[in-house]
């Protein structure tokens, strides 16, 4: 609770921000690297705030491409034995022991989340998003999946094992953007934040 609770007061006080999921395990020579320096990077120029993962690879990007394009960087940094450091690319700087508070932090006050190639800890941090917004637990908001070749497999599982068995709705895969095309993650993510601040019903929540 502890940890929450200072998370919670240091995002008040940067206001909305874009989470961005991803590996640790990308290399800074992989083309997604470059693909998530980039969108931290538009991102920053577009007065949001970039919350990451605070560790290597797709989180160092992310965060990288924020905080060299004079924003602010958000790192949810998680106290594990394999990943001894943070990125040093952070404007604020979160610690976690547990992957409770630290998943729950990113769903604080993120206005869109940016999924980008990742193994268990992306695809938990993704399907709680899925769940949270599907069932109205979070407000609403833009779900882009970056990197077509990566996520399409998943795509067209979930349509036949799903949907197929109506374990979800038609309405549910709406949820969902998929795209290597920066311009169309941006698109989606300024139209929706461009009616935050005149929607007074929609605020920041902690996922029950």
């Amino acid at each position: 609770m502890s940890e929450m609770q200072k998370a919670a007061d240091t995002l008040e006080e940067i206001g909305w921000g874009v989470s961005i999921f991803g590996s640790a395990r990308i290399k800074p020579d992989s083309p997604y690297y470059a693909l998530s320096e980039a969108i931290g990077s538009r991102l920053a120029k577009a007065g949001l705030t970039v919350i990451a993962g605070g560790g290597p690879g797709i989180m160092e990007a992310a965060n990288k491409g924020a905080f060299q394009a004079g924003g602010k960087s958000v790192g949810l940094n998680i106290n594990l034995p394999h990943e001894a450091s943070c990125n040093q690319y952070q404007t604020h700087s979160l610690a976690f022991d547990y992957f409770y508070s630290r998943k729950a932090t990113f769903f604080m006050h993120s206005a869109a989340y940016i999924a980008m190639p990742g193994g268990f800890g992306t695809l938990d941090e993704l399907f709680e998003v899925m769940t949270l917004v599907q069932t109205r637990k979070v407000p609403a908001a833009p779900i882009i999946l970056i990197g077509v070749s990566f996520w399409t497999g998943l795509i067209d599982w979930i349509k036949a094992n799903l949907l197929a068995n109506h374990l979800i709705g038609p309405q549910d895969l709406h949820l969902l953007t998929i795209t290597d095309d920066l311009d169309v993650a941006m698109r989606h993510i300024e139209m929706f934040c461009s009616h935050l601040a005149e929607e007074d019903n929609y605020a920041p929540a902690l996922p029950e």
